[in-house]
Formats: structure tokens, C-alpha cells, sequence
């Protein structure tokens, strides 16, 4: 499935970091660098639903996925916060409703970036013809 709407953001790691990131640090800074949280979110709502859904994957044969009703008792959020949220990353294109369950459209973190990558070289694509055709139009 084709992302709707790709932001891709630079995240730099700190130089003088000593101690190797946690893996909380480093889903975050990976979150952050795709665009799928923002600053807006304060107390990392999205991001909390984003690694439920991302947990949900590690053990089970099939993705069966969560319902909203699990997401919000397991990380004690409330159920309209949890579907503002998931709306979201449903309008990204990156996770799906399947009979009442959500689920990511992916199955690794390296997926989604290749999956990401590309849409994104699609889009370019698209674009050079676009770009193309609108030179000819203007006889550049």
C-alpha cells in the first residue's frame, strides 16, 4: 500500500554521546526521523501506540493485532485518544483496521523503511515526468 503522506526528517545522533542509546532512544530517534511523531504529542501518545502495534508483531504466528480497547487498558491512555492516534497513523498508510483490529503494514522496521524508500523514489519519479512535461509545455 502506498504511503499518503511521507515526511522524512534528518535526526542527528549527539557526537560526544558515550554511552551506547537505549532501545527506547533509538525507536524514537527512528519514529522521529521517518515524521510519524511530532512535538505536539507530549506525552508520546502515538508513539506508545506506534511500539504496542510494533510489540504485537514479536511472538504471534500470524499479526493478529490489537483493538483499540487493549491499546488504551495496556498503556492506560483513553480510548478516543487512542483512535485520534490511530486515525492518524491509518491516514499515513501505515497501520490498517482488519476486522475490528489494528495492525502495522509491515512486519520489521527494516520493511517500512524499504517499503518507504520505495514510495519515495516513485513519487520522484513521478515527478521527473511531471516536471518533464511541463518543460515542453513551456518550451524550456
Amino acid at each position: 500500500m502506498p504511503f499518503v503522506r511521507i515526511t522524512i526528517t534528518q535526526v542527528s545522533h549527539p557526537a560526544n554521546q558515550l554511552a551506547k542509546p537505549g532501545l527506547n532512544d533509538e525507536l524514537q530517534r527512528f519514529g522521529a526521523s521517518m515524521g510519524f511523531f511530532s512535538d505536539r504529542d507530549k506525552d508520546k501518545s502515538k508513539f506508545r501506540i506506534f511500539i504496542a502495534l510494533l510489540k504485537s508483531l514479536k511472538g504471534r504466528g500470524q499479526n493478529q493485532g490489537l483493538s483499540s480497547d487493549e491499546i488504551a487498558f495496556e498503556l492506560a491512555l483513553s480510548r478516543a485518544t487512542v483512535i485520534h492516534h490511530i486515525n492518524n497513523l491509518m491516514e499515513s498508510g501505515l497501520v490498517s483496521n482488519v476486522r475490528g483490529r489494528y495492525v502495522l503494514n509491515v512486519s520489521t522496521l527494516e520493511e517500512l523503511v524499504n517499503l518507504t524508500q520505495n514510495n519515495i523514489n516513485r513519487t520522484f519519479e513521478d515527478l521527473k515526468k511531471v516536471a518533464r512535461d511541463i518543460d515542453k509545455r513551456m518550451e524550456l
